[in-house]
């Protein structure tokens, strides 16, 4: 599998708010916030051409009981068996009628780490250009491959991303003025 990482497209932001308001309308109050995570939330990042879209709720049980079935509803594929990997997690990926990913969703408590450390990773990358430079060339790199699967994509990019979060923590603590 190949994995193409297009560069920045000003419409990304436009598509999330789009998708945005079908989720909230969809889960009729049962979304706490839904925030738009993933390089496809990073002006100038190149990405892939995927919104990635996290959803907060109150409890992984409200998410369970009311959640799943308006998210299939909207056109989404509901993935559970992400969920031996990550239990604090719901994913969920849209397509077109050609099979070609647009978005994905990642239904988890609010404040939980999942969250909070998604949102700090966006917003490290959208204040610190280097970081986000080193995240790209990573991501280039890595898309010169060829990968079984997207996931082994992804948790190429994780020793980065453990890197990058612990100097994020740093950051929003004020010690590191990176």
């Amino acid at each position: 599998m190949r994995i193409i990482i297009l560069p920045y497209d000003r419409n990304w932001p436009r598509l999330y708010e789009e998708e945005k308001v079908r989720l909230q309308q969809a889960l009729m109050g049962h979304a706490t916030s839904v925030q738009h995570i993933g390089s496809t939330s990073v002006p100038g990042l190149a990405a892939k051409p995927i919104i990635d879209i996290l959803v907060g709720a109150p409890s992984l049980a409200e998410v369970d009981g009311f959640c799943i079935q308006p998210m299939i509803g909207l056109g989404y594929d509901y993935h559970p068996e992400f969920e031996a990997q990550t239990p604090e997690r719901r994913f969920f990926r849209r397509e077109t009628p050609e099979g070609v990913r647009t978005h994905h969703v990642h239904l988890v408590e609010i404040n939980s780490q999942w969250w909070l450390d998604h949102l700090l990773f966006r917003d490290y990358l959208r204040g610190n250009a280097e970081m986000r430079r080193a995240y790209e060339a990573l991501k280039r790199r890595l898309a010169e491959r060829e990968w079984e699967t997207s996931q082994d994509y992804t948790e190429a990019k994780t020793e980065f991303i453990l890197a990058a979060l612990q100097e994020a923590r740093a950051w929003k603590q004020g010690i590191c003025y990176c």
